[in-house]
């Protein structure tokens, strides 16, 4: 018995993340799709985020060569506040799933926070470049 159910568990698993994809957004009204959606928009904002953090240090990299030595540390500076962004911005974004702790709608508030807040950030790299 348990090998036929194995295999058919295992197509079942397989076939999740398809089901996933077939999510309308729009629409979507179950909290699980809400939850799959909002962590969706959280990875397209995450996909941003990197982009305009690849272009401005790479930008930063030309600062730092365009400097005498004892001037440069551009690139340096951005990676330090970028690590330290993510750390506060993780901590935060799990505080703000506490309203709802425990429950089906935490990870909609986490990913909700962790977007925002990374949309923020991504134009905050963006003003970097405006000097």
């Amino acid at each position: 018995m348990l090998n036929r159910t194995l295999p058919v568990l295992f197509l079942w698993l397989a076939a999740m993340p398809l089901a996933a994809q077939e999510i309308d957004c729009a629409n979507a009204f179950a909290q699980q799709e809400m939850n799959i959606c909002a962590e969706q928009d959280w990875q397209a904002a995450d996909e941003a985020l990197n982009q305009a953090y690849q272009e401005v240090m790479a930008e930063m990299k030309v600062m730092d060569e365009q400097l005498p030595p004892e001037l440069q540390g551009a690139e340096a500076a951005l990676r330090t506040a970028q690590r330290a962004w993510i750390a506060y911005r993780d901590a935060n974004c799990e505080v703000s799933g506490f309203p709802m702790r425990g429950g089906s709608a935490e990870p909609l508030l986490v990913y909700g926070c962790l977007r925002q807040m990374t949309e923020n950030r991504t134009e905050e790299l963006w003003q970097l470049l405006e000097y």
